[in-house]
């Protein structure tokens, strides 16, 4: 069956899945990539999301390979730009990837600008469908080194916010000034948020509420899944009174909600969490297979893909799609058969009996990803 559709946003219609291409250039070659961008796009896939700073793990010598493989699938295939839509981000304030400018220190106009004239470059394309701030200035915590500095916000597992670690950042006026000039030279259509909070968006829509020359959000790239459902308690109601829509992304707990990596002969050698043991500090912190209340929620929700015939990957996408304020979700795969699996889980249709045993097992172990 063909992916079903969603109206995003004026004349902007995305498939319910979006394609991730943050193993692109590092996990994936680049005629693995093709031919994975191939079989999505023929399945129906037309939306698919990069980032400046993928693929992961992060290194100077692969960063911006995701991009740049999109960028020639589409030019190879001689697929009219009309036909995708491309959803890519700008990284924000890092100490860690001093290859993309210098750190970047902030998310100052003058990095903003550059991150999309970059991202442009290496895509070959003359715009980007969706923009987005990959994660908020106030996200890092640095010393005062730079005329830039950057303030705090909890994310990438952190669930509680602490006032002692807040101080001066960018102002949000800035950066909306900054991606609206990006839309008035036609750079990109729609911007959108990532790794965000509720005060986050709401401050995002407010200062666009209030300036005409300011592009409203569209978009909120979350994550979102049955290990993590962080975003009902207090974005939902944004979203929902806002009317802006969830892009809810690692739906498998970077494939943990597949079983395999508990299952009796073990996870393959290549996958992801094996793959990247000891490089890759996010991915391990969020989703530690050493954490026990993770294994018996994912052990219980193998049991219910099991109760009701249904296979475990469809379980976990499929409950993503179910969530009204969700018009796609992003997920990444490096096989063929992987992304079989997925694409199928567009058949699947959760009753209200699975929803409530799925409750049942929230209930009991909330969100041991978050």
């Amino acid at each position: 069956m063909s992916v079903p559709l969603f109206n995003l946003a004026p004349n902007l219609t995305v498939s319910r899945l979006c394609l991730g291409t943050m193993t692109f250039g590092e996990q994936n070659s680049l005629p693995q990539s093709l031919r994975l961008l191939d079989q999505a796009f023929d399945a129906g896939i037309n939306f698919f999301d990069s980032a400046e700073m993928y693929p992961v793990p992060q290194r100077a010598e692969t960063q911006g390979k995701s991009e740049e493989y999109f960028g020639q699938w589409v030019r190879k295939r001689k697929i009219s730009r009309d036909r995708v839509v491309i959803a890519t981000k700008v990284a924000g304030p890092s100490g860690q990837m001093s290859w993309i400018r210098d750190g970047p220190k902030c998310l100052d106009a003058k990095n903003i600008t550059e991150a999309v004239d970059g991202s442009l470059k290496r895509l070959q394309m003359d715009h980007i469908d969706l923009y987005q701030i990959h994660w908020p200035d106030r996200s890092r915590h640095f010393k005062v080194l730079h005329s830039c500095v950057s303030s705090y916000v909890p994310m990438f597992g952190e669930t509680e916010y602490d006032p002692v670690r807040q101080f001066s950042s960018v102002p949000i006026e800035e950066q909306l000034d900054a991606l609206g000039r990006a839309v008035d030279a036609g750079k990109i259509r729609y911007i959108g948020l990532s790794n965000e909070t509720p005060y986050g968006v709401m401050k995002f829509l407010h200062f666009a509420e209030n300036n005409v020359h300011y592009p409203k959000i569209i978009s909120v790239q979350n994550s979102y899944g049955l290990l993590c459902r962080t975003f009902d308690s207090g974005m939902a109601e944004c979203c929902h009174h806002e009317r802006i829509y969830v892009l809810g992304y690692s739906p498998l707990a970077m494939g943990i909600l597949s079983g395999k990596y508990f299952a009796s002969d073990g996870a393959p050698s290549d996958a992801r969490l094996n793959l990247f043991k000891g490089r890759y500090s996010e991915g391990e912190s969020r989703y530690s297979l050493a954490r026990n209340t993770l294994k018996l929620a994912t052990m219980e929700y193998l049991g219910i893909a099991e109760k009701y015939g249904l296979h475990p990957v469809s379980l976990a996408i499929a409950f993503v799609l179910n969530h009204p304020l969700v018009a796609s979700t992003v997920f990444g795969v490096t096989k063929s058969w992987q992304l079989e699996e997925v694409i199928s889980a567009c058949n699947v249709e959760l009753t209200s009996e699975i929803i409530a045993d799925i409750n049942k097992i929230h209930a009991k172990f909330p969100n041991p990803c978050p």
